[in-house]
């Protein structure tokens, strides 16, 4: 097909991301005046973002089994309207309840968003381009969690909370119109009606929740809390059943014989522990900033653009050149520079100037522009055409999973250290300053283990016996 507008595709599904992805971080600073209307507590509260972060992933692992059944074009639009119409029940909520039934319709249509997009890349762009393509649309992903704290806060303080949901009805409608003009292609996609495997999925989306609302909750109760122990157990028996399930499908949710291919499997490896210590990094960022340094939280949104800026410069850049050089080495500089940064955080303390931190920043801005897209590529890459949707549902499940845990941990550590260094005499202040730090130390050496399964990265991002798009030019 002559006619593909493949730029047009790039920027319909580049909006529909972004969207979600501004709608992951513009609630948390509207969250006092969301308790003061509803009169209710900070623990209460917060399940605002908490049954978000646990229904985001429920849809991500059916997103192979929908794809196959609806196709893309369908699936896509599906997604953009089941979260702009989540936006709308909660812009129109007037108690907690129903503000929860809002955002967890708009986490399901979010949570399908990423993967979708990753795959309808592969199937649209040839292999040659697809590196840079992603780079185009990573900047795109990380754009809208960058700017959610500053819209959030603005549009709360003139035009009251509400607006801060409303704001997406515009934006998704446009994006369903810009998808019937742009995706029309997709809808030649041939269809499979699959069996759909119901105890897999019900066992996978119970160890998902169980996973990430344990991890969430031993922030506050503590790794060894009754709660906690027995909401990790239900869920690592769950995963168990779902291992012993899906190995006897024919149809699985997830095709575990994707875990025999080493290069999806070190993909795969380094997703999760870069999530891990990047999302676990950037939780005690604010901290050192703000608490240690003395930044205001203006200041500090200030201080993070170098950061931004320097990775929305090298994200382009980095997908052509793995296109070209393959994801393995640039990849592993990447690793390199966020892991420098990391050391260069810990050091910083309140007698730092702000050269320092602006280094730090632009240090970890450059590690992140050269990791995230050829890690998007390679994981795209590793895998047959016909395991891509599944390959891509799966690594974005896995950084959502391992940014959990990673937070979780870090969490835990530094709240264990600070209460060790009180117990040793240390002022407050003074513990406080130890337990981040070590926070940041624990961070660099989960980088630096993440180079092991970054060397088996494949070296050239052409797709395992496939060598273009499946949409012909």
């Amino acid at each position: 097909m002559r006619d593909v507008n493949r730029t047009g595709i790039l920027i319909v599904i580049i909006m529909g991301t972004t969207m979600a992805g501004i709608d992951s971080s513009i609630v948390n600073i509207s969250l006092p005046v969301m308790s003061k209307q509803f009169n209710c507590t900070l623990s209460e509260i917060e399940w605002v973002i908490t049954v978000y972060m646990l229904s985001f992933s429920v849809l991500m692992p059916l997103t192979n089994w929908l794809k196959n059944r609806i196709g893309f074009f369908n699936l896509y639009i599906g997604a953009i309207s089941l979260f702009t119409f989540g936006s709308l029940l909660c812009a129109l909520s007037t108690t907690l309840p129903s503000l929860l039934v809002g955002r967890v319709v708009q986490a399901l249509g979010g949570g399908a968003m990423a993967p979708t997009s990753m795959a309808i890349i592969s199937y649209v762009f040839p292999a040659r381009v697809r590196g840079a393509v992603l780079g185009w649309w990573g900047l795109g992903n990380l754009v809208g969690p960058a700017i959610g704290p500053t819209l959030g806060g603005i549009l709360t303080e003139q035009f009251g909370w509400p607006s801060i949901f409303y704001i997406n009805l515009p934006i998704g409608v446009i994006t369903v119109l810009l998808s019937f003009r742009y995706l029309n292609v997709l809808r030649s996609q041939p269809k499979l009606k699959l069996p759909f495997d119901l105890l897999g999925f019900t066992f996978l989306t119970i160890f998902l929740v169980c996973l990430q609302y344990g991890v969430a909750r031993a922030e506050v109760l503590g790794i060894t809390s009754p709660e906690i122990l027995v909401t990790l157990g239900i869920a690592v028996v769950a995963l168990l059943f779902f291992i012993l399930l899906d190995r006897r499908q024919q149809a699985p949710i997830i095709d575990l014989q994707l875990f025999k291919n080493y290069s999806f499997v070190s993909c795969i490896l380094v997703t999760i522990s870069r999530a891990a210590a990047l999302f676990g990094g950037l939780f005690l960022m604010p901290f050192l900033l703000q608490e240690q340094m003395g930044y205001s939280e203006g200041a500090s949104g200030l201080l993070i653009l170098p950061n931004s800026v320097f990775m929305a410069a090298l994200m382009p850049f980095a997908g052509k050149w793995s296109d070209k050089h393959g994801s393995r080495e640039i990849s592993m500089l990447g690793i390199m520079l966020l892991a420098a940064s990391m050391y260069l955080f810990a050091v910083l303390d309140r007698g730092s100037n702000i050269w320092s931190v602006i280094t730090a920043m632009t240090v970890r801005g450059l590690g992140m522009g050269l990791l995230l897209a050829p890690l998007n590529a390679a994981t795209l890459s590793s895998v047959r055409p016909s395991e891509v949707t599944m390959a891509s549902s799966l690594s974005t499940l896995m950084q959502q999973v391992g940014g959990a845990i990673g937070i979780a941990v870090l969490a835990i550590i530094t709240q264990t250290a600070y209460n060790n260094h009180v117990l040793a005499g240390a002022t407050s202040m003074r513990a406080h300053h130890l337990a981040l730090r070590q926070g940041f130390h624990i961070s660099l050496i989960i980088l630096l283990v993440t180079l092991v399964p970054a060397w088996f990265l494949p070296r050239r991002n052409v797709v395992l016996k496939d060598v273009d798009a499946h949409i012909d030019t």
